[in-house]
């Protein structure tokens, strides 16, 4: 039977690979929205495990809202990305401190 420490190591390893994703990878930053996503994701997955192991649903409403947090920043990150890959022409994370100001 899946107990909920699988659920803890899975959520664990998904979380290790977002912080790994975001620190090693500081080129792209698709990739770095996607480790984002990633960190979010192993948050859901122990909200959702909680949840059900105690018997509650307040953790799985909480997921169902951290789900749509993270698709509004999917969807605005990457229309600013359009934008930025528009005018700069490229979308590397060194040209990035240019918007400031």
């Amino acid at each position: 039977m899946i107990g909920i420490e699988h659920f803890i190591v899975v959520s664990a390893i998904l979380f290790v690979l977002g912080v790994l994703g975001i620190f090693l990878n500081r080129k792209n930053i698709i990739v770095i929205l996607m480790a984002i996503e990633l960190i979010l994701l192993a948050v859901n997955i122990n909200l959702v495990a909680f949840s059900a192991f105690l018997g509650d649903l307040t953790g799985q409403i909480f997921a169902m809202f951290v789900l749509t947090v993270a698709a509004g920043e999917a969807a605005i990150g990457l229309a600013i990305l359009v934008i930025y890959f528009r005018s700069r022409g490229t979308i590397a994370v060194q040209d990035a401190n240019r918007m400031k100001g």
